[in-house]
């Protein structure tokens, strides 16, 4: 009896969690949840504004020199424009609230974070991404050039916005001193805190494009 009474305690006792167990399961259930979430659509397939958005309006942009025609909704952001409809993922979607600069993009040579700028606010700007700076043969900027040179990043997730915002700086003050760059581009985050380095590539990037 004594026997049975401890077989059938151990069969409803739970198994061990151990932290890995745990872990596993905390990503299998939001992989399961995140799937859920999406709609898996054919090519060419056409994604529906959200209700209530007013739909989609096609309008004109100017972008890297070339006009592009595209599909917006009313609360569309430029970022998301960019990356999602126009292909040009060198804008890097990072916080998306405006703080870390990522997806800094040169509008009438301003440097704008583009995940807070509504694309059809921007119809009649000159909008220009991290891929409308070298020339079309390929020459890179000079400030792209001087990053290349300095391996002045460690993920470079970041790198695109700094590249951005350096030569948005350069135009106003092309021979500025460490400190008037770090000022200059200090509304850009590194998660990898490597500013240090950063610097270092802009400031022969303000070399480069004084010979240039």
């Amino acid at each position: 009896m004594s026997e049975m009474a401890d077989q059938n305690a151990t069969d409803g006792a739970p198994a061990k969690v151990t932290r890995r167990r745990f872990i596993m399961g905390v990503i299998a259930g939001g992989a399961v949840v995140g799937a859920a979430s999406y709609r898996f659509l054919a090519p060419g397939s056409h994604v529906p504004a959200p209700s209530g958005s007013g739909g989609e309006r096609l309008i004109s942009l100017n972008v890297n020199g070339k006009v592009r025609r595209v599909d917006v909704m009313k609360q569309e952001t430029l970022a998301w424009t960019l990356r999602y409809k126009l292909g040009l993922t060198g804008t890097k979607l990072g916080c998306d609230r405006a703080e870390c600069g990522s997806c800094t993009v040169l509008i009438d040579d301003v440097p704008r974070y583009s995940c807070s700028v509504l694309t059809h606010t921007v119809r009649a700007g000159k909008i220009v991404t991290i891929e409308g700076l070298a020339a079309p043969d390929g020459t890179l900027h000079p400030v792209q050039k001087a990053v290349v040179d300095e391996q002045g990043f460690q993920c470079a997730f970041c790198m695109s916005g700094f590249i951005m915002s350096a030569v948005a700086f350069l135009k106003k003050n092309p021979n500025p001193t460490r400190e008037e760059m770090a000022h200059g581009l200090s509304g850009n985050l590194c998660r990898c805190q490597d500013y240090s380095k950063i610097l270092d590539a802009m400031m022969r990037g303000a070399e480069y494009t004084r010979r240039a």
